[in-house]
């Protein structure tokens, strides 16, 4: 027999025996493995490696949710939140690509498995890791759930990891696939206050889930990776958010989502990003959702939960429904930012150091400078703080005089910007009070529903709300009151004829001291003028003839009746519109003339909804008659005299505009705006103030114009007049409005009452010169009084 070569020979009893043995360690550790995996299941489900969530905690999961700011066109305002910007969608609501995205990248076999992707936990233990991971979209979701924090030692990991599979097999019981990647999908946070992929959405891109396209899905699937390291804004990783991107649209491509060439072609664009952040301080309606957290805050002290506990304005996911229009915010917020920095410009250009060494302060003297800012430190936030803390008042002002790191607000090229600067306080407190301030609100007559409301240039830099919490000097806005009343009292037409004469009404006559005498600004005094001429042009020394015919007590009245709360004293001065007064009451009061003679007190929350969509607070309207339809429309026919042919023209035509200095700052003139207007301006001593009121039968808007302190102002009335510094706002504001027929703005004519007693068509308004401001001899019915 030949003899046996090597590699057939049989293996000695030996190297059997020590065969065997490998075998038996193997199956000793293989079942060992199995039953320790079993037993650290068995271990982690009686919640012995770390506290596990019961069935109901499961059902609903904790989780903040901020609440939600929703505009009456359905679109989101803003949120209130403090840490958790967070706002549920639907997985109806997310696109398809999302949805394969996430799947391609993060779990292909998400549909198959039941919480553990066993073949795919097989390879990354083979590979120790290499490979990749295999957690699975539910064992995601159980960590973000329920593991506060990822501990860093390697064996307390390894129970976190368990006790997450435990709980990933108990959400699939409880979850249909759908709801876990929505629940996924909402509970992630993308980074800059992104929590959740809506907040995402609308933070990086400007838009909701649903609109979403391919790239931008492939880009927020592949922040789950690490959000904080792929971070896609211009200073922090684009490039690497770009190629963890094109990472999600390989896999995509891998797993036949997507073709190779929409592959290539999207992993060559770029990240396109939109930002908008979404900050207490930044966004849309910033004024307006200031005041409604105030809103909020006093309606949750006085309804409670039904467990007695108050509502979290922050964390219960309320969605509160405003009257607010977005796109009509929108419109009114970029009306004010055209105009603003324009005006701004100009007020600088007459306060440089050689026109006016007191800038921005005129006619002050270096005390008077003094003790104004005096007051205002008293009444900074600074000095409030300090003196809270027990600081000194030595100690405090001795703070405002020492140069600090700041970032400040200014214009350039028409743009908003910020400045890093070393400043004193002091001076930068001085460099704010030279900014002009807007204040805006619109409002339908008709609901009394508040459309828009912006409150100042920029809450970042400006916090003081111009639209509610402002009140000032109203000037020739209030003379309309005047009018009212005299129309009411003694049955007026506006084509009744009234002297231009001064007149000079007697100390103590009316509760005032000294005798009072109305000058008019253009120095005129002779000839007579109709009603409505008078007003259009806002003749001083008529509103005044018109006043001491009615007395002071009735107009006071009146304004009272027409939402006024501010204190207006009895006396004959208010008729040139001496009270201070908010931009939200003048509008709601002129909203009455429009809306025939019923005030309706403004509306801006309609109703309060929890989470769940269970209604909290539905808005009851309050109303009052205030005037007869038939005095309103008086009234209104009068106003309308300020547009056809006073100091409200330049909305229309473009002549007499074009003799003055308006085209200078008349930003976004000429406006054509050729349908039935009624209006008021308004402008106060040394031009301190510029206002203008205008409506049309479903719309009423109120502007003012001016700086912080009424000592800062423009030195000419050609540029400080309220058709100067306020009617282009109101004028680029409807322009906008009526460019999107969706709105319905109205372009028709002011419903006349049936029965009209009053005359109104006048014949002839308009005088020799244009103006209706002579009348000479032709006179039918000249007042007599």
């Amino acid at each position: 027999m030949a003899k046996q070569t090597a590699a057939t020979k049989k293996p000695s009893s030996g190297n059997a025996q020590d065969f065997s043995k490998y075998i038996r360690r193997f199956w000793i550790l293989f079942t060992g493995g199995i039953f320790l995996f079993f037993f650290m299941f068995l271990l982690a489900s009686w919640g012995l490696l770390g506290e596990m969530p019961d069935h109901t905690i499961l059902e609903n999961p904790k989780t903040f949710l901020a609440t939600e700011v929703i505009s009456s066109d359905d679109k989101t305002l803003g949120k209130f939140y403090l840490d958790d910007n967070r706002t549920p969608v639907d997985y109806e609501e997310l696109p398809k690509e999302l949805i394969d995205a996430l799947v391609a990248t993060e779990d292909i076999r998400f549909y198959e498995h039941a919480g553990i992707d066993f073949r795919g936990t097989l390879r990354a233990i083979s590979k120790f890791g290499s490979g990749g991971g295999a957690s699975t979209v539910s064992q995601q979701l159980a960590k973000q759930l329920f593991t506060k924090q990822v501990s860093s030692n390697k064996f307390q990991r390894l129970f976190q990891k368990v006790r997450e599979w435990v709980i990933a097999i108990r959400l699939e019981r409880q979850y249909t696939k759908e709801e876990i990647i929505a629940m996924y999908f909402n509970i992630y946070d993308f980074g800059n206050n992104a929590d959740g992929i809506r907040s995402a959405t609308r933070i990086y891109f400007g838009k909701e889930p649903k609109d979403l396209d391919l790239k931008e899905s492939a880009m927020l699937v592949g922040m789950f990776k690490n959000s904080s390291l792929y971070n896609p804004r211009p200073h922090r990783n684009p490039e690497g958010v770009k190629n963890r991107r094109n990472v999600v649209l390989a896999q995509m491509y891998k797993y036949d989502y997507i073709s190779e060439v929409k592959k290539d072609s999207l992993q060559a664009t770029e990240l396109d990003l939109n930002y908008s952040p979404e900050s207490h301080r930044e966004g849309t309606a910033t004024y307006f959702r200031a005041y409604l957290d105030k809103f909020m805050k006093d309606w949750i002290k006085d309804n409670p939960k039904p467990d007695g506990s108050r509502y979290n304005l922050y964390n219960d996911g309320l969605k509160i429904y405003t009257t607010i229009d977005s796109r009509m915010q929108r419109y009114a917020e970029d009306a004010v930012a055209r105009h603003m920095p324009r005006l701004q410009a100009e007020f600088d250009n007459q306060n440089t150091p050689d026109r006016n060494p007191t800038a921005p302060f005129v006619d002050l003297d270096k005390n008077e400078i003094k003790d104004l800012m005096d007051v205002s430190m008293r009444r900074s936030e600074r000095w409030r703080l300090m003196s809270a803390a027990g600081k000194s008042d030595k100690d405090i002002r001795a703070s405002f005089e020492k140069p600090a790191q700041m970032s400040i607000f200014s214009w350039k090229n028409g743009q908003p910007i910020e400045i890093d600067t070393v400043m004193k306080p002091i001076d930068s407190m001085r460099y704010y009070k030279s900014f002009l301030q807007p204040g805006m609100m619109s409002m339908d007559p008709q609901t009394g529903h508040v459309k828009a409301w912006v409150g100042g240039m920029n809450y970042r830099h400006f916090q003081y709300d111009h639209v509610k919490q402002g009140k000032r000097q109203v000037g020739s806005t209030f003379k309309p009151f005047v009018y009212a009343t005299a129309i009411d009292q003694l049955h007026l037409s506006p084509c009744d004829t009234i002297p231009r004469q001064q007149i000079t009404i007697e100390a103590n006559k009316y509760g005032n001291p000294l005798p009072w005498t109305a000058k008019n600004s253009d120095g005129r005094y002779d000839g007579f003028l109709t009603l409505k001429s008078a007003l259009g042009n806002s003749v001083n020394t008529a509103t005044a003839r018109l006043m001491d015919k009615v007395g002071p007590e009735p107009v006071v009245d009146m304004a009272k009746n027409l939402g006024i709360t501010a204190n207006i004293p009895a006396v004959p001065a208010i008729a040139l519109g001496t009270p201070d007064i908010s931009v939200y009451e003048m509008v709601a009061a002129y909203a009455t003339f429009a809306n025939k003679g019923v005030y309706n007190k403004p509306v801006m929350v309609t109703r309060i909804e929890d989470k769940n969509g269970t209604v909290l607070y539905q808005f009851t309207p309050e109303t009052k008659d205030v005037l007869s339809a038939e005095v309103a429309y008086t009234t209104v026919n009068l106003m309308q005299g300020v547009v056809e042919g006073g100091s409200g023209s330049r909305l229309r035509d473009a002549y007499r505009v074009n003799q003055t200095l308006f085209k200078e700052i008349g930003t976004g003139y000429p406006y054509e705006l050729k349908n039935p207007i009624a209006g008021k301006t308004g402008t106060t001593q040394n031009q301190s103030d510029g206002w203008f009121m205008g409506m049309v039968p479903n719309l009423v808007t109120g502007v003012w114009v001016g700086a912080e302190d009424r000592a800062a102002h423009f030195q000419s009335i050609a540029y400080g007049q309220g058709a100067a510094m306020a009617l282009p706002i109101w004028g680029l504001y409807m322009k906008s409005c009526y460019a999107d027929e969706e709105l319905d703005i109205s372009l028709d004519e002011f419903e006349r009452p049936e029965n009209l007693s009053i005359e109104v068509d006048c014949k002839k308004w308009k005088g020799n010169d244009g103006d209706g401001s002579d009348f000479g001899d032709e006179l039918d019915d000249v007042l007599d009084f």
